[in-house]
């Protein structure tokens, strides 16, 4: 169904970026969105099965032959599809790079971040906006408060979530996959300035940013590294834009608990937000929201949805 607030005469020109692995049923229903957006060029690109794991390999053939073949408007299409399996840090973070070697700007959606209509032409408007625009880092369309400032049609932000979200080469050109700075910043806290909203926020900070030098295998720390480390801004829909639905037993990162948060719409034409500065009440409600107390409610309220079905 189209959605009417939408200039549905605006043909969307951003390139897409789809991140999937072996996740059929969540494949299809963010494939699903971002064939009825129509992107002009879309890249594709998928891990390596692991070879512990039986069956893996029949299952990330059926989520790359099902997205190629379901591929019906007009566009480009590129694939990075590995033959062995790199892990989440090297896969995510070599796509990423991959990609912003052939765009300026452009989409990035996981498998399992599955975004309202709004989110493309959202990401569009504020790419192109603040594409000269070296404070800003990254365009969020997932809000973990759901609804934030809604004078604007979105603010700034020192964190900014990354399932869904958009951005410049000239941003990622920051992003380090092993950041060189960080033991030096670790040892002697120079890091700790740059949060000043807390001693709780900048010690869970320094716990996410210390995990990546004990071999965690993720990238999504390194980016939030990048930003912090060359002050850059997120900006962040007022309304969360993007849902996950990819929690449970198959998921890399969040096999366990649930998230509350849905995706919406966002009315256009956007509301611009001319105040350029972080919006520090966000940033204490995320920290919030992933402290020990939320979590554990999240996973309550995960298990009687479990229940219930």
């Amino acid at each position: 169904m189209k959605v009417k607030n939408i200039p549905q005469h605006k043909q969307l020109k951003t390139a897409v970026l789809f991140l999937v692995f072996n996740r059929l049923d969540v494949t299809k229903k963010v494939f699903n969105a971002i064939r009825e957006a129509k992107p002009p060029r879309l890249y594709i690109a998928a891990d390596g099965a692991r070879s512990s794991k039986a069956g893996e390999a029949e299952k990330t053939t059926a989520v790359r032959d099902f997205i190629l073949k379901s591929i019906d408007w007009e566009c480009e299409v590129k694939t990075l599809f590995r033959e062995v399996n790199l892990g989440c840090k090297y896969a995510v973070s070599g796509a990423i790079d991959w990609f912003f070697d052939q765009e300026e700007m452009g989409i990035i959606l996981e498998d399992d971040c599955l975004p309202s209509q709004s989110f493309f032409w959202f990401c569009e408007e504020l790419l192109e906006r603040y594409k000269d625009d070296r404070r800003i880092m990254m365009v969020s369309g997932y809000n973990k408060v759901q609804n934030h400032n809604l004078e604007h049609s979105y603010f700034f932000s020192n964190i900014g979530g990354i399932w869904g979200w958009a951005s410049w080469s000239r941003a990622w050109a920051y992003y380090e996959v092993d950041p060189v700075r960080l033991q030096e910043l670790y040892q002697h806290d120079f890091y700790k300035l740059g949060f000043l909203l807390g001693h709780s926020i900048y010690k869970k900070r320094k716990e996410h940013f210390s995990s990546l030098l004990k071999g965690l295998d993720t990238w999504d720390y390194q980016w939030s590294f990048a930003r912090h480390f060359n002050s850059g801004l997120s900006c962040v829909a007022t309304r969360s834009l993007v849902a996950n639905i990819g929690f449970g037993k198959d998921a890399t990162h969040t096999k366990n608990g649930y998230d509350e948060v849905t995706n919406s719409e966002i009315v256009f034409p956007l509301s611009d937000n001319k105040v350029v500065i972080a919006d520090r009440g966000y940033d204490k409600k995320i920290h919030a929201k992933i402290g020990m107390l939320h979590k554990v409610k999240i996973l309550i309220k995960g298990v009687k949805n479990f229940f219930k079905k």
